[in-house]
């Protein structure tokens, strides 16, 4: 995994220098790699290695469906952390099951991935990031008619917002309204057993708030990692932005969908209106681009 502004696991923090600070790193702009391995034992270590370029070159192979060795030289290692932040299902010949190292209560904790069965911030965060990785699956459960439409009318009750009409709509019948294991069918969002989707009410203040702090980011710039815009198509970015308590994830084409803490597994949708394009395009000049 990277740990770099652009681009960092999200589970470990809402930018790069929380997520930095909670390894114990320094934020140096140039980031650090992650690698998530076993020793002879089976025990689960995070090496952490300032060789970015290894393994974002061994990222994109393996994207790619293409076999790459990840052998980060001794002196790119910057320290062993023990443990993993993500759940990961391994199985490699030769090698015992995964497990904590002993470490007899020296040195830090082992990480661990957040709890699957509760809702907090980690799990809010990596709800976002499922949805910004199967935006597709999650857009066509939202329904557009609840938003309000440029002639002012709309198909549900009118809804206020900061920074969009239409923000604080709820989606009752959004994804996770029927059952299965594809968005729109019953999954969860980050866990804590609630279904994305489920009934809020609607002006939801936390929507309010976080679209009252997306706009705050505009007029004076987060911390490193707080925006972070990714290719979408030709014309269209995807942005993951995060704050304290709340995570959005819009596409500058469309719509912006919210979690929040307050409300374990719901996403919010916030209507396009007249102003979120114009939030969504500032925003996206702030994250970084990387080539």
């Amino acid at each position: 995994m990277l740990l770099t502004p652009a681009r960092f696991p999200s589970v470990l923090g809402d930018d790069y220098v929380a997520a930095c600070a909670a390894l114990a790193l320094e934020p140096y702009e140039e980031g650090y790699g992650l690698v998530l391995g076993q020793d002879g034992e089976g025990a689960r270590w995070t090496v952490v290695v300032d060789d970015v370029s290894l393994v974002a070159v061994a990222i994109a192979a393996w994207d790619c469906g293409m076999a790459h060795d990840l052998s980060p030289d001794e002196r790119s290692v910057v320290c062993a952390l023990p443990g993993w932040p993500l759940a990961l299902t391994v199985a490699a010949p030769g090698v015992p099951a995964p497990h904590d190292p002993e470490t007899d209560g020296l040195g830090p904790a082992p990480l661990a991935p957040p709890d699957p069965d509760s809702w907090g911030p980690a799990q809010r965060r990596l709800g976002a990031d499922e949805i910004a990785e199967r935006w597709a699956l999650w857009r066509e459960q939202v329904d557009d008619a609840a938003f309000v439409r440029p002639d002012g009318e709309r198909g549900g009750e009118a809804a206020e917002g900061t920074g969009s009409d239409g923000a604080g709509s709820e989606n009752s019948g959004g994804p996770g309204s029927g059952s299965g294991d594809e968005p729109g069918s019953g999954s969860t969002v980050g866990g804590g057993g609630a279904e994305p989707g489920a009934p809020a009410a609607g002006h939801h203040p936390g929507v309010r708030r976080a679209l009252s702090e997306a706009v705050t980011y505009t007029r004076t710039p987060p911390p490193p990692g707080r925006i972070r815009s990714v290719f979408a198509s030709a014309d269209t970015r995807t942005l993951r932005v995060d704050g304290p308590g709340w995570s959005m994830v819009a596409r500058t084409d469309d719509i912006a969908l919210i979690l929040l803490d307050e409300e374990p597994g719901a996403v919010l949708p916030v209507g396009r209106g007249p102003a979120l394009p114009g939030l969504l395009e500032a925003l996206d000049a702030l994250a970084p681009h990387p080539v």
